[in-house]
């Protein structure tokens, strides 16, 4: 392993945190890291597995601890099959601190690449936000800082450039949703520097192939795909049709994990983050991690078919 030339005090924290945790990681799952597709985040070249979670409302379930327990089982789960990015933003209520719990109680947080955002239009108040989320999950820094729906995205900006400079965050990014700002989120990606890009693509909703998929490519920007299955929606409808026979062929054996592995199959796509709040569904969602990808003829057929049903 190769280290920068200098480590801030955080980093040199978290870098430690993840050596000793590595070295406690049970064989088992540390097979299962070994087995899944990943990809390269195109600044850095470390590997990503190809499915996040998310926590957008799923995870948002304030202090029921009944509640809690289970969001902290989606993450065992989702950790125990290789996982590693877990997302989530100030927008999305209690989601924060149910993390928090959830690691805290697994006494895991070392295994888990992070990701938040920081959401709010008063910039010289963002890093007070983003200390706290950082407290709220209980890591020493976050891996990904994202600015959420470009919100004050140029003040924001100059804090993640400093604070990442400082080793208090690894990577920065900026995110949207619902297909919205498209043409301002394509100027921000044109003209500041990036690691990560977060938007909305799935098997029906492909206006990002047009500009910001090829986009992200020719600037070597990560990408993080966000409503994956349009809330759940798109399961819904699919899951009244049986699932096409030649489906075998990429290694699915449900409608998420088709899903799944026609968004990631994308050259440019980096993780989906589907947000779940059930251990069969983060179970189902993993398995888009094995096998093989579709390619350029599979992903025609693929749309071909959902589109005729």
């Amino acid at each position: 392993m190769t280290f920068p030339a200098r480590l801030s005090r955080r980093q040199f924290l978290t870098t430690l945190a993840a050596l000793c945790a590595g070295a406690l990681v049970p064989a088992t799952r540390a097979a299962n890291r070994e087995k899944l597709i990943s990809k390269p985040i195109p600044s850095s070249g470390e590997a990503m597995p190809v499915i996040g979670l998310g926590s957008s409302r799923t995870f948002n379930v304030g202090d029921d601890v009944t509640a809690r327990n289970s969001c902290a089982e989606v993450i065992r789960h989702f950790l125990d099959a290789g996982g590693r990015m877990i997302d989530s933003s100030p927008m999305y209520g209690s989601s924060q601190p149910v993390i928090g719990y959830a690691l805290n109680k697994l006494g895991r947080s070392s295994e888990v690449f992070s990701a938040d955002k920081v959401w709010i239009p008063a910039s010289g108040k963002g890093r007070q936000q983003m200390e706290a989320s950082r407290r709220y999950w209980g890591v020493p820094g976050f891996d990904l800082m994202q600015v959420h729906n470009l919100v004050s995205w140029q003040e924001h900006l100059e804090t993640l450039y400093e604070m990442k400079a400082a080793g208090d965050i690894r990577y920065v990014g900026i995110t949207t949703s619902h297909g919205r700002r498209h043409e301002e989120f394509m100027e921000v990606m044109k003209s500041r520097e990036l690691d990560f890009v977060q938007f909305s693509y799935n098997l029906v909703d492909r206006e990002a192939e047009r500009h910001l998929l090829p986009l992200a490519a020719e600037r070597g920007i990560a990408v993080i795909v966000n409503r994956p299955f349009q809330r759940g929606d798109l399961i819904d409808r699919l899951e009244a049709h049986p699932l096409p026979g030649w489906a075998g062929e990429i290694g699915c054996n449900n409608w998420p994990q088709f899903l799944l592995k026609f968004i990631v199959s994308h050259p440019a796509v980096t993780c989906a983050i589907p947000a779940t709040s059930q251990v069969a569904h983060v179970k189902e969602n993993m398995g888009a991690c094995h096998g093989a990808l579709p390619d350029a003829d599979m992903r025609a057929r693929m749309i071909a078919h959902v589109e005729n049903l």
